[in-house]
């Protein structure tokens, strides 16, 4: 602690502090951030925390959530159960039970749970050194909950190296540098542990240790062991070599010193992950346990736990030492000895594999085959990709090897490297390679998402479909099904019925090879109008288990399940899933999902968490080249900014997306940007331009075919029809949706249906009947912004036809969604019409809206003067439950005190004989009734 005046008193500050924090000790190697880590640990345990350490460890770097493991195993015997999903996470990625792993967030918060449960009896201290080793996805959970400690009695601190790039480098957690040594400091530092050394040793030593406290220790200590070999104006170690660079000579001279024996033991250890210093948690997996290297421990190389007894290295830097002095074949015999240990661990025993074995062996590639679907599974792609092109290099076949390069490509294409995938398949340089299926794959992922070709990467796909059809080879396999999805994919994006139809006849020509799912796929992806039907129940039993299956199978699905409108049961499982495959997975396939998240929080009024996750989306795409993924986020953004009044951003992202989407045919994206621009229009009031964008999707009274904005923009074409007077091409619209089917279909194309047939009806009696329908649909709360929008119309034609008292429990509704969502120009639509329909534009529409029985029974009982105890007592519910429904109660009667029930109560039954109307129509709510004698009841 010499010099350390500055740390010492910033740490006892991080550690006697009120509330939890993390910390981050950043420095170059043997600077001291080790001892500064004992610092803190030793003087939180005097004040009482428990301490608890975890340390770093390179080999273990590619193994998922093994430093996460090492850093918790400590708290979970002692610590309190946590409920049933937090332990079923917990289990799953540490291997205890089946089950996929969460999400960083899910598991993040499973963790914070842990800890809290572990601090209850005592403030939680822990110390993580080396951090810059942990494995990616034990990072990235370390850096959710450090960024998540406040207000609790638990303190993260951890120490990383500055020359070495780790996740903790933008995880936005607080730093505080850990510097050398300045020049007197270094010199006391020196003279109290070698006070003897000469003055010239001391110089040098002085000169090129540049404060490092290890090279400070160390130095001297070599110098007088190797005194007589050489001169001792360079220390015996390369002359201007850095600190870390000297300590390794040092370690190094010591090592070759050692017996054949010792240096094999020790070889092993470092490569298998002994540790390099003190810590208390376990490993995920047991590694190699030294012995007989009492010598070692005698020239400084090693240390003994003093918990569990086992050897383990005093730096990290004499594990490195090590792996350098071996020769390559003495690595790869301690690489093989290691595997035959780890039988019982796939991931382990493949990592070892990969580096011990030289030539072609299929046993060898089969293992690590079966470890990189493993890793797959557990959101670790880009491991999966070397250990599928280090298969295929093990490979004693050609077919095998291209098969396996062709896998190696797609899941680095799944994982935003294109160019990686690319690389991948020119690597199969054998004659006619450029025409396999794997570089058809590789090609068609940089074509489609990086480029945004979608014509010439559909005809280069369709030709290696008939390749394999004709030729009758790999019909049945992976490789057909992979070409399949992609093609159905380009021809989605493309939306071209050219297109389409030569992609519906291939996959009819295949015949019984065509999986199930690639029929879900042809049929929902294509034209929903003419191919959807049928595929919602497949859909939603394929939707049942997501576990087990492949991150891009599962978002294909979700594709599928948001053009029948039934995404949001699998919502929360894409919201586990992504921020995984986003850091360590499948990034397209993560992109994908977020459009998918993002699109459902549109459908259901989560406009705000929409926003969000639509930027979070545009972060990714900049990151990754994915040009057809960026203007496909602004799109979506655009959209959403068109329905929240925002047209001036609507329309700037409208003419991005178009100029870019239109010149290369991407019907998709062209067909959203009209979209957008047509609400964006109506929000306006811009009826006239409204219609032109609508039909510029499809025509009146019909659905141009697979353009699949077609029946989402019935509501818009119909709505800016009847404003510009073309009342009969509205109706003919609406009547095309009922003919062909569209409330079969989904429960959206349901509502939006009978809402237009509703809007276009000449007949009163027909009108109301459908307004009953549409409004009373099962799922309409699902879709609010479409339902308001119903309602606001349906007012509309009520105030016209029966005067503005029988309007305005529609108009009031319509009025409190669309604030409620945030889309300005639609409410103040509605509050214009409950204007004419005699509510005083300083009225509050939130009186308006109707309470359900048991809210009108509360709010009469607590107006009368009884408390939420006696009321909970006379209906049989929790003063907090009642609580909870007077919560409610005032934002609908637009009040905030009980002072003010009485008379909201008394101004609710003016318009009592209008919302019974309402809700006999729409099979609603029970009409309102006096209740003076309840109100006043019993106390």
């Amino acid at each position: 602690m010499v010099g350390r005046d500055g740390e010492r008193a910033q740490l006892s500050a991080f550690v006697r502090a009120a509330e939890g924090q993390p910390l981050v000790l950043r420095g170059e190697t043997g600077v001291g951030k080790s001892a500064l880590l004992d610092y803190a640990a030793e003087l939180a345990s005097r004040e009482g925390h428990l301490v608890v350490r975890a340390t770093g460890v390179e080999a273990e770097s590619q193994l998922p959530y093994a430093g996460l493991h090492q850093l918790l195993c400590p708290l979970l015997p002692d610590a309190a159960e946590p409920d049933g999903g937090a332990r079923a996470m917990l289990d799953a990625v540490f291997g205890q039970a089946q089950g996929t792993p969460p999400s960083v967030v899910a598991l993040g918060i499973a963790v914070l749970g842990l800890l809290s449960s572990a601090a209850a009896k005592q403030p939680l201290l822990l110390v993580l050194d080396d951090g810059q080793w942990l494995d990616d996805s034990s990072a990235a959970v370390c850096g959710f909950v450090g960024r998540r400690l406040a207000g609790s009695p638990v303190k993260f601190l951890l120490a990383i190296r500055a020359d070495i790039a780790s996740c903790f480098d933008t995880a936005a957690l607080p730093e505080a540098p850990v510097e050398a040594l300045a020049d007197e400091d270094a010199a006391r530092l020196l003279d109290r542990h070698h006070p003897a050394l000469g003055e010239q040793l001391r110089r040098l030593v002085l000169e090129q240790a540049q404060g490092n406290l290890l090279a400070l220790l160390e130095l001297p200590a070599h110098a007088a062991a190797h005194a007589g070999e050489r001169t001792p104006d360079d220390l015996y170690v390369p002359r201007g070599a850095s600190p870390s660079r000297r300590l390794q000579y040092v370690y190094g001279a010591r090592i070759a010193d050692l017996g054949d024996t010792v240096r094999a033991e020790l070889l092993k250890g470092a490569l298998d992950g002994a540790a390099a210093g003190p810590g208390d948690g376990a490993a995920l997996t047991a590694r190699y346990r030294m012995r007989d290297v009492d010598e070692a421990v005698a020239c400084g190389l090693l240390v003994v736990e003093p918990t569990t007894g086992d050897f383990a290295f005093r730096h990290p830097l004499v594990r490195s030492s090590v792996v350098q002095l071996a020769t390559p074949n003495q690595r790869r015999a301690a690489h093989q000895a290691l595997a035959h240990i780890h039988l019982g661990n796939l991931e382990r025993r493949a990592t070892h594999l990969a580096v011990a074995t030289i030539d072609p062996d299929e046993e060898v590639a089969r293992v690590l085959e079966a470890a990189a679907e493993s890793a797959t599974r557990r959101g670790g792609a880009l491991t999966a990709v070397a250990w599928l092109t280090r298969a295929a290099e093990l490979s004693e076949h050609h077919t095998d090897r291209s098969r396996r390069l062709g896998d190696a490509a797609f899941v680095a294409g799944h994982a935003a490297r294109l160019g990686h995938a690319c690389r991948l398949v020119l690597a199969d340089s054998t004659p006619g390679s450029h025409e396999s299926p794997a570089s058809v794959l590789a090609a068609g992922y940089q074509g489609l998402y990086h480029d945004g070709d979608v014509r010439s990467t559909h005809r280069q796909i369709a030709a290696a479909v008939e390749k394999l059809r004709d030729g009758g080879t790999d019909r049945s396999g992976e490789v057909l099904d992979r070409l399949v999805a992609l093609l159905l994919a380009v021809s989605q994006y493309a939306a071209d019925r050219t297109l389409w139809e030569r992609a519906h006849a291939l996959l009819a020509s295949l015949g019984d090879t065509v999986s199930e799912r690639a029929r879900i796929y042809s049929g929902t992806w294509s034209d929903v109008v003419r191919h959807g039907a049928g595929w919602s129940r497949p859909v939603e039993r394929a939707a049942t288990d997501l576990r087990d299956q492949e991150p891009w199978d599962v978002a294909r699905l979700a594709v599928s399940a948001y053009h029948l409108d039934v995404l949001s049961p699998l919502r929360p499982y894409l919201q586990r899933v992504v921020t995984r495959e986003l850091e360590t997975g499948a990034v397209s396939t993560g992109m994908v999902m977020l459009h998918l998240i993002m699109l459902d929080q549109m459908a259901v009024g989560e406009w705000e968490a929409a926003e969000r996750t639509g930027q979070r989306a545009m972060r990714r795409t900049a990151e990754h080249g994915h040009e057809l993924f960026a203007h496909q986020t602004q799109a979506y953004l655009a959209q959403l900014a068109a329905m929240r009044g925002r047209t001036d951003t609507a329309r700037q992202l409208q003419a991005v997306v178009d100029a870019w989407a239109r010149p290369r045919g991407i019907g998709f994206l062209t067909q959203l940007a009209d979209s957008a621009g047509a609400t964006a229009a109506l929000s306006d009031g811009d009826y006239e331009t409204a219609y032109l964008h609508a039909i510029g999707i499809t025509s009146p009274g019909t659905f141009r075919p697979y353009a699949y904005q077609a029946s989402r923009t019935l509501l818009d074409l119909v709505e800016a029809a009847l404003h510009t007077g073309r009342a009969e091409q509205a109706r003919a619209h609406a009547l095309a949706a009922r003919e062909a089917g569209l409330p079969d279909l989904s429960p959206r194309l349901a509502l939006i249906t009978h809402g237009v047939l509703a809007m276009t009806a000449t007949d009163e009696r027909e009108a109301a009947e459908a307004y009953a329908c549409a409004e009373s649909q099962p799922a309409a709360a699902r879709f609010p912004f479409e339902l308001a929008r119903i309602r606001l119309a349906h007012g509309i034609r009520v105030r016209r036809a029966q005067g503005g008292a029988m309007a305005r429990p529609f108009l009031a509704q319509a009025a409190d969604v669309f604030d409620r969502l945030g889309a300005v120009a639609w409410a103040e639509r509605a509050r214009a019409e409950l204007r004419a329909a005699g509510v005083s534009s300083r009225a509050s529409t939130r009186t308006l809206v109707p309470l359900t029985w048991q809210e009108r029974r509360i709010a009469g009982l607590a107006a009368g003067g009884l408390t939420n105890k006696e009321i909970g007592e006379q209906m049989r519910l929790s003063p907090r439950t009642v609580g909870a429904h007077l919560y409610r109660i005032f934002p609908k009667l637009g009040i905030t005190t009980r002072v003010a029930l009485r008379d909201a109560l008394n101004r609710l039954e003016e318009h009592a004989p209008a919302a019974s109307e309402t809700a006999r129509a729409t099979g609603g709510q029970r009409p309102l009734r006096r209740e003076g004698a309840v109100t006043a009841g019993p106390r």
